[in-house]
């Protein structure tokens, strides 16, 4: 797998560094970042979505990603966004897959 780095929290130091890529081919964001506490787990696990159980299921995580990181996250989204058009110009099929 190769992925495309767009940058790392523009305030880490160097013993913490949430971060940003993208699989261009998947079309996804890949974050490194900090794992949710117990309080921030629980209090996600409390949200309600129709048709979903409750909880974050067995091989996901919840992650708080610094606000200072949103034009980072932007721009990945731009670089996923132009890796799915490029696809879909050679010919791909919009899969609209979710990971």
């Amino acid at each position: 797998m190769e992925l495309t780095f767009i940058g790392i929290d523009p305030n880490t130091d160097t013993d913490q560094s949430p971060t940003v890529w993208v699989d261009e081919i998947a079309e996804d964001l890949i974050f490194q970042s900090y794992v949710g506490d117990e309080e921030t787990v629980a209090s996600c696990a409390k949200t309600h979505i129709p048709g979903h159980t409750q909880g974050c299921p067995e091989g996901e995580g919840i992650y708080r990603v610094p606000f200072r990181m949103i034009p980072l996250i932007r721009e990945a989204c731009d670089v996923a966004e132009r890796a799915h058009r490029r696809r879909l110009d050679e010919g791909g099929q919009d899969v609209g897959r979710a990971s």
